[in-house]
Formats: structure tokens, C-alpha cells, sequence
């Protein structure tokens, strides 16, 4: 995707579901609020996105924020079109507000765009972040809990080959589907990455199901 010398991009992301066929709502709700931003032309990204593929990282839309520079523009139509999950979407962000590329969301008027007012809104995603990654390993655990009451045998036999993780394997799973990262999940649990993805191969985790990275 090139760039007009000295000319920011105006990119328009529209991801559906195999369901959804009709995008001209949306397109129409971004060309509005670029228009009333004068933001000058938009170029659409689309993006038909399967139940298969649950990593953004294996989405279009990764190598099109690799594409980005600061100052472009990401203008979506509302949050959740960005992710599968709310720790997905707030990784997206993150990721976009290191690169200063400015995003806005139409539907929430969600606007991260270096002012006082945004870099607030980024304090408060990543506290909205920490606070579900905690509720995934509260509820996870409460499962987990009344499934023992219920006599289930949890975890792998004790012997040799026991790791640490053993024991927190379906919190390890639940966070890693709701887009935690594997850097994230390592220190959370007290060890490295390296160890921890030796452990994900080990147990054959469903590769697919999860995000690695």
C-alpha cells in the first residue's frame, strides 16, 4: 500500500462475518465521519473474517497496521469489528497507539489521537484490559472449583513431566483466547515464553484455538 509523499492515509477497515454481506452501511457511516472530519479520501480495507481464524496476527488486518505510519488514520465503523474479544481489541490499540497512527471509531466516537483527552482513554483501555484478563481467571477458576466439588479429576497425573503450568491449564487457555499474549500469560504464571510455548507443543493445545503470540 503506498503513500502520497508527506500525505497521510485514510484507511476505512470493514471486517464481517461469512453471515454479513452487506458493508454499504458501514462504509457509509465512515465516509460521513470523514467527511465531517475532512480528512480528505478514504480507502476502504474489507475483510470477511471465518470462526477459523482467531488471531488478528492471522488476519488482514496485520499486515495493513504494518502498513501504517504515524499520523495516518484508521477510521473503523465500531470497536468490536477490530477483534473477537475485548483483550483483542484493546492489544489492536495498543498496537496502533505505539505506531501514533490516530483511530476512530465511529459508533463509540472513540478518538485516539495524541490529545490530553485520548491519551486518558489509553490509560483507561489498558486498566478495562488488566480488569478482564483478571474476570477470565476468576470465572476460569470458579469453574474449575465446582467441577472438583463435582469429583472431576483436574489436571495431568502427578509424576515425571509435571510442570507448574499443569495446574493452571484451562486459565492458561481461557487467557490466551480472549487475547493474552504469550509474554503476558509467561509472567503472569513465573516463567519464560520459551518455556511456556515447550509446554503449549507438549500438551497438544489446539495450535488454532489459541494465540501464541
Amino acid at each position: 500500500m503506498k503513500k502520497t509523499a508527506n500525505r497521510k492515509q485514510v484507511i476505512g477497515y470493514l471486517r464481517v462475518s461469512t453471515q454479513e454481506q452487506d458493508l454499504e452501511k458501514f462504509k457509509t457511516d465512515i465516509l460521513k465521519f470523514s467527511n465531517d472530519k475532512d480528512f480528505g479520501k478514504v480507502s476502504f480495507v474489507e475483510e470477511k473474517v471465518s470462526g477459523f481464524k482467531t488471531s488478528w496476527k492471522d488476519r488482514q488486518i496485520k499486515p495493513l497496521i504494518d502498513s501504517l505510519n504515524e499520523g495516518d488514520v484508521l477510521i473503523t465503523p465500531e470497536l468490536s469489528r477490530l477483534g473477537r474479544s475485548t483483550l483483542e481489541v484493546l492489544e489492536i490499540l495498543k498496537t496502533l497507539k505505539d505506531k501514533a497512527v490516530n483511530v476512530y471509531s465511529v459508533k463509540e466516537g472513540l478518538e485516539m489521537n495524541g490529545t490530553i483527552q485520548s491519551k486518558i482513554m489509553s490509560t483507561m483501555l489498558s486498566l478495562i484490559a488488566e480488569l478482564e484478563r483478571d474476570f477470565i481467571s476468576q470465572r476460569t477458576k470458579e469453574a474449575l472449583r465446582q467441577r472438583k466439588a463435582q469429583g472431576v479429576i483436574l489436571g495431568r497425573p502427578k509424576g515425571p513431566g509435571k510442570s507448574k503450568l499443569d495446574e493452571h491449564r484451562e486459565e492458561i487457555v481461557a487467557l490466551m483466547k480472549n487475547g493474552s499474549t504469550k509474554a503476558y500469560v509467561a509472567r503472569r504464571y513465573d516463567t519464560t515464553q520459551a518455556n511456556l510455548q515447550n509446554w503449549i507443543k507438549k500438551n497438544r493445545i489446539e495450535m488454532g484455538l489459541i494465540r501464541l503470540n
